[in-house]
Parts: structure tokens; C-alpha cells; sequence
């Protein structure tokens, strides 16, 4: 791993996934005391009507058009497909530490394994193991390109902030 990440920043990354709602620019002021690089995407986002926000979140990472540019999930990167075959590995894999899937959403979504790793990095005793297999044999297998690709097709400055942390990370 080439920084040691916080849990808080992985969440605040992994939140940064979710569809944004009424809250999210409150939320995001907030966190922009602690999370300093997001102070900048703040001044576009306060300008911009929710509804464009949303329509970009869409447009990334949910259902582009002529194809979705930027899904969050694993399998579609690693074998082109969504609920590939890895689904099953990671979520044998949060069986295997004690963690059930969240309801609603697939298991190699990013925001679930960014989450996870913030869980991993709480626990006194977290195993060695376990933060290779999800670190690097999974994130490291494919959100780097995600990054890439986020940063080069989004139209908004808090989505390229995004794209810049995670791919700081690897």
C-alpha cells in the first residue's frame, strides 16, 4: 500500500459514491473542515442545482449513455460483466471477517469495499491476510482505471478530487 489511509477518509470516499441528496452539500461543508480537499469543489457545487449533480452522478456511475463510464463495481471492471463471479469471492470473503453484505447493494460496489477496509483498519487485531486479500487483491486490481477513468469523464470538480484521492492510494 503506498499510504496508509484513515477510516475516515475511506468513508468520506466511499460516501462521496452515493447518489446525492438534499443533505449532501451540508454534509460536505462539514467534513471540508477535516477533509481540506474539499474545500475547493464546494464553490462549484454551491452554484450548481441539485438536479445537475445527480444528472452527473447518473451519468458516471449508474446508467450513461451510450454506456456507463464509470461503474463502481469490480466485476464490471475485472470481468466486464456486473455480479460477475468476484461477488462471490468478496462476499465469502465478508463472511470469512465477521461482516454481512449491506441489503441493496452488491458486494463489489466500491463504497461497500471502501467501507470495509475502514472497518479493517479499526480492528486491533486485524490480520495481515485479510487487508492483502481486500487491498490488494481486490481494490488494487481495478480502482486505479476507475480512478482514471472518473477523472477524465467527469464534468465536476468534487467527482476529479475524488478520482485524485483514490488513486493516491495505490
Amino acid at each position: 500500500m503506498k499510504n496508509s489511509p484513515s477510516p475516515s477518509l475511506l468513508r468520506v470516499l466511499a460516501g462521496l459514491l452515493a447518489t446525492p441528496t438534499e443533505e449532501s452539500l451540508a454534509t460536505l461543508q462539514a467534513l471540508a473542515s477535516e477533509q481540506t480537499w474539499l474545500r475547493p469543489s464546494l464553490s462549484q457545487l454551491v452554484e450548481l442545482p441539485l438536479s445537475e449533480w445527480r444528472a452527473e452522478h447518473t451519468r458516471l456511475f449508474v446508467n450513461g449513455y451510450p454506456k456507463t463510464c464509470c461503474p463502481p463495481f469490480e466485476s464490471a471492471y475485472r470481468e466486464g460483466t456486473m455480479n460477475g463471479p468476484v461477488c462471490h469471492d468478496i462476499g465469502h470473503f465478508y463472511q470469512t471477517i465477521g461482516l454481512q453484505p449491506i441489503e441493496g447493494l452488491p458486494p463489489d460496489y466500491l463504497g461497500v469495499l471502501l467501507e470495509c477496509a475502514a472497518y479493517l483498519l479499526e480492528q486491533e487485531l486485524v490480520s495481515t491476510t485479510d487487508w492483502e486479500t481486500l487491498w490488494q487483491g481486490h481494490l488494487a486490481q481495478w480502482v486505479p482505471k476507475f480512478a482514471e477513468d472518473l477523472e477524465r469523464q467527469t464534468k465536476l470538480h468534487l467527482y476529479q478530487q475524488l478520482a485524485l484521492q483514490l488513486k493516491d492510494l495505490f
